[in-house]
């Protein structure tokens, strides 16, 4: 796994999805999405702006594995305030190492 150009798409696949999304997601600017089903394909790139899919090709058919890429590879980013807001902050994670703070609205524990 090599760190994305801007605007690139990647796909891994693996027994189960798992270690292969774990890896990717090692990689600065990955951001896998672990796809089981077409909504989770779908959803990883509009809320989370996913760039890379993870499938497992023992939990799925050929078929199955094909849509979830299909569906993932067709489905455009939100852009919604709330999910740009929520990879910032994971951006600026990954850049500095600093959580972010805990939000307000949140009870701490």
């Amino acid at each position: 796994v090599q760190a994305p150009d801007q605007g690139a798409l990647g796909i891994v696949i693996g027994g189960s999805g798992n270690g292969e999304q774990i890896a990717a997601n090692k990689v600065k600017g990955v951001r896998a999405a672990l796809a089981w089903s077409e909504e989770t394909a779908s959803l990883g790139r509009q809320h989370n702006n996913a760039n890379v899919v993870a499938v497992g090709a023992r939990m799925h058919t050929q078929e199955e594995a094909t849509k979830f890429v299909e569906t993932f590879l067709g489905t455009p980013f939100s852009g919604d305030e709330r999910h740009i807001r929520r990879i910032d902050m994971l951006t600026a994670y990954e850049t500095t190492g600093d959580l972010p703070p805990v939000p307000s609205h949140h009870p701490q524990q």
